[in-house]
């Protein structure tokens, strides 16, 4: 597997760049949105035909500021629903594996431990540019799904929420796991152990405050990663 080809899309965005520096051992290839313009289908095939991939790892999409998926719904749209698309439709004609990057925040977040099986009611546009992104992706079979809530480290914020329970990873424990999961298939929530926004930060940097979330986010949007800690 490691010298099979693999594209990452958002090749000069914040994950590719942990990818970068991860020393997976892969043959990993990053191309800038000019190389690889999601929008346009036939940048997609140009830059598969020219590096005939085993691999997709399809990372690139509109995230922060959360925000402007309510301000440039178009964008939104544009990005991760047709972008993805397109993505899909590329992988499908040239057979080459799939992973999408989609979100933790496509449940409901009421209740937690949500499994891969239960089901989605997305938090917020982002969520739902996301899922719309995996209902394209879902069609295609030779394809995986991975539900995330991962972010940088150190942690951007000098406030994280004591009343949200989720499964915060850290990006660079993402790009780890990698070469362990390509080969899977369906849908995999990854994540870290079930605690607050708050405890998870706090173990890294003693000085973060506690801060409320509850005014944006539903209280526990939680999974169950039980799936995940099995491969």
């Amino acid at each position: 597997m490691n010298k099979k080809k693999i594209i990452v899309t958002g090749g000069d965005g914040r994950f590719a760049k942990v990818l970068k520096n991860a020393q997976l051992g892969l043959n990993l290839i990053f191309p800038t949105k000019t190389q690889l313009n999601i929008i346009k289908i036939s940048s997609i095939e140009n830059y598969i035909k020219k590096h005939k991939p085993r691999y997709l790892i399809h990372c690139a999409a509109l995230s922060r500021p959360m925000n402007i998926h309510d301000k440039n719904i178009s964008k939104s749209i544009d990005i991760n629903i047709i972008g993805t698309a397109n993505i899909v439709k590329a992988c499908s004609d040239f057979n080459v594996k799939l992973i999408y990057f989609s979100t933790g925040y496509v449940y409901p977040g009421l209740k937690g431990n949500y499994k891969e099986t239960d089901g989605v009611l997305p938090i917020n546009n982002y969520a739902w540019s996301k899922l719309g992104g995996e209902c394209s992706v879902a069609m295609y079979k030779n394809s995986l799904i991975l539900r995330i809530t991962m972010c940088e480290k150190p942690f951007i914020h000098k406030k994280a929420f004591y009343d949200i329970e989720t499964n915060f990873i850290y990006q660079e424990d993402v790009a780890k796991i990698i070469p362990k999961i390509i080969d899977e298939t369906g849908i995999i929530n990854v994540g870290g152990k079930t605690q607050s926004v708050y405890n998870f930060v706090r173990a890294s940097n003693k000085d973060i405050k506690k801060t409320s979330g509850k005014k944006l986010f539903p209280p526990r949007p939680s999974m169950n990663i039980s799936k995940f800690k099995k491969l």
